[in-house]
């Protein structure tokens, strides 16, 4: 039975691209689509309960927010571990000091990289989007600035960071290519959403914009946090409080923050009215920056991944031995797709006449009456 029919109402497909592919998630699994340097596409299909399910508080407004960026930072480091191994990037024989490290902590050396890459990647995110502006607001204010001024300053520079940061990992050749595969994931959610069959003809019709980005997230994350810095720092603490005090507490405030630019997200996403394509519109525009337009090799991978999330493999596909689809072109990812060969022996055992060998004719009845005619 496929997923769309096993949950009773409608849901969201989202994803993200990772190396040379695209992830998708539904409500019960996640699918990984690469393409190897042969061309083939390989997948990989992750069944999973949502936390929701099993904590039924974990789904309530607000507090689903904070859930939801806590499993995609999980999930989205492990998609792109999945991704480098089923490129075969981590194949290379380890080190020795390599080895030595992963005997002492008794983890995987690609699991050791994997989460010293986590703690670089955090720390270097909340040292330039959190507190170089928390230092620059306190400047400010040190300099007589008014609060309210100098956290409006504060919140503008965090946006000019991000949008910086955008542009120069625009430059690098293989995060461009991730863009593209970004752009091909947008693409084929949209024609999903649209009811349409998932080709790659109808996928390029759409646009690489979609309301339910990650990057129009990070956009009302950092409004919101400046709106909500504003009335905490200026009217609900005292002038006189330390200022790594205060940045503490603006730490503090991420998951109210989270859990309140998730609502406001998916909000503005499923709404069709004016007001609501007005606000979203600079965070479809922010993906200009982290989307590029995909080759049709890509939408085919994003293709393969909406198919396998949805409706699991087809039956008799081929296999790899660690159990991941393979796939020569997107259409035998669709459901009831039978393999070319496997059609040839269905086709010719149904045009097959049996015929009886060796069996000596049963001489004619003369006397009998004539039958019909066959």
């Amino acid at each position: 039975m496929s997923q769309k029919n096993q949950v009773s109402k409608p849901f969201d497909v989202g994803g993200q691209a990772v190396m040379e592919g695209v992830m998708m998630r539904s409500p019960s699994a996640t699918a990984v689509t690469v393409r190897r340097p042969d061309g083939t596409m390989v997948t990989k299909l992750t069944p999973f309960t949502p936390l929701k399910e099993k904590h039924p508080w974990m789904g309530y407004p607000f507090i689903r927010g904070v859930i939801n960026m806590g499993t995609m930072l999980y999930y989205g480091m492990n998609t792109l571990q999945d991704s480098t191994t089923m490129l075969g990037i981590l194949d290379e024989e380890p080190t020795r000091f390599e080895k030595w490290l992963s005997k002492k902590t008794g983890k995987s050396v690609d699991k050791i990289v994997m989460g010293v890459a986590i703690v670089l990647a955090v720390a270097m995110a909340l040292g330039l989007f959190m507190l170089a502006p928390h230092l620059f607001v306190s400047l400010l204010k040190n300099a007589g600035v008014p609060h309210l001024w100098a956290e409006l300053a504060g919140g503008a520079l965090r946006i000019l960071l991000l949008v910086g940061y955008m542009i120069i990992c625009g430059f690098i050749p293989d995060v461009r290519k991730t863009f593209q595969y970004h752009g091909a994931e947008h693409k084929s959610v949209h024609c999903n959403e649209s009811g349409k069959p998932l080709t790659p003809e109808n996928a390029k019709q759409f646009s690489r914009l979609h309301p339910r980005c990650g990057t129009a997230f990070l956009l009302i994350v950092f409004l919101i946090s400046m709106i909500l810095s504003i009335c905490v720092q200026n009217y609900l603490l005292p002038e006189n409080m330390h200022s790594a005090l205060r940045f503490l507490i603006r730490l503090a405030m991420l998951p109210v923050v989270a859990g309140l630019s998730y609502e406001v997200l998916m909000g503005l996403a499923h709404s069709k009215s004016r007001s609501a394509c007005v606000l979203r519109w600079p965070g479809m525009q922010m993906q200009r920056l982290t989307t590029r337009e995909p080759d049709e090799s890509m939408l085919e991978c994003a293709i393969v991944s909406v198919n396998v999330v949805l409706n699991g493999f087809p039956e008799g596909c081929r296999k790899s031995p660690e159990g991941w689809g393979v796939f020569h072109s997107y259409k035998e990812s669709e459901p009831g797709y039978v393999l070319p060969e496997e059609k040839g022996a269905e086709e010719a055992e149904a045009a097959e006449v049996p015929v009886a060998e060796n069996v000596p004719e049963k001489p004619e009845d003369e006397s009998a009456p004539e039958g019909p005619k066959a």
